[in-house]
């Protein structure tokens, strides 16, 4: 069944279809010495620790129309952070339990309980190479969704809310829900590319790849940047500072370090 974005399904009762938007995004630098090394991962811990990656989830809920119910964030030892947000769809309202009879038995006909469960989850991962010279941040996100909304809005923020090399993106719509005759539905919106949701601006910026599979509801979209400029990969330093063999060896490391990530397998190092 297609569905117009004017379109609207009568439903029976709550929207029980789960849709997932998972963002994972990488960033790349060369870091020669340890001292970069513990320069970088100290930098990256700074710009994406738990009170930053906060306000940035706590957006992706304005985005979406999510309402924040609970939040635990954690940075950890010695790099990385985590931070999970439940969210509804509606705002919840407490009853207070001593309205309830202690004796078991039918809750009162004036007692609403919204059966909503939906997350919203950031990890980092700071990650370096023990001997190539070679750092990377790795950031997952996770937007899990029941009801009307939907991840898919918060996807142009997620992706300028990261400086990020590549992209890896997946969407899928889990379950299903009826509509008023008692006919299941497994989708309730149009979607043939992830793509569809990037903005034309950001697509122009990089190499996509979709591997979807349509009549599972699955969709995935991987990115990798385009241009490439050696000075964006530096640490505390420009590439005028190397010599031209440096410079083309460095350049060498990081393009397939951004190849191995983008295709998701190894590639034979001939620099060994």
């Amino acid at each position: 069944m297609a569905f117009s974005e004017e379109q609207r399904i009568t439903l029976h009762g709550f929207n029980n279809l789960t849709k997932s938007l998972s963002f994972n995004m990488y960033d790349i630098c060369f870091t020669k010495t340890k001292e970069e090394r513990e320069a970088y991962i100290e930098y990256i811990d700074e710009q994406y620790n738990s009170e930053r990656l906060t306000y940035i989830l706590n957006t992706v809920a304005d985005i979406i129309g999510a309402h924040v119910l609970n939040t635990a964030k954690q940075d950890y030892v010695p790099q990385g952070a985590s931070v999970t947000l439940l969210v509804s769809e509606g705002p919840i309202v407490e009853v207070p339990t001593e309205s309830f009879e202690e004796s078991p038995g039918p809750l009162p006909d004036n007692v609403v309980m919204q059966l909503d469960k939906s997350h919203i989850t950031v990890h980092t991962y700071p990650e370096y190479h023990p001997s190539e010279g070679i750092s990377t941040f790795r950031a997952d996100i996770d937007v899990s969704t029941c009801g009307e909304i939907s991840p898919l809005k918060a996807l142009n923020y997620l992706i300028h809310s990261f400086d990020t090399d590549i992209m890896t993106i997946d969407y899928r719509v889990r379950g299903f829900t009826r509509d008023i005759h008692g006919n299941k539905l497994f989708i309730d919106h149009e979607i043939n590319s992830i793509q569809n949701y990037i903005p034309d601006e950001i697509i122009a910026q990089f190499d996509m790849i979709d591997v979807n599979v349509y009549q599972e509801n699955i969709f995935h979209t991987k990115c990798k940047l385009r241009q490439f400029d050696l000075n964006n990969y530096l640490f505390g330093y420009t590439k005028d500072a190397l010599s031209e063999e440096e410079q083309k060896e460095i350049t060498q490391r990081l393009k397939m370090e951004q190849d191995e990530i983008f295709y998701g397998k190894s590639i034979n190092n001939t620099l060994h």
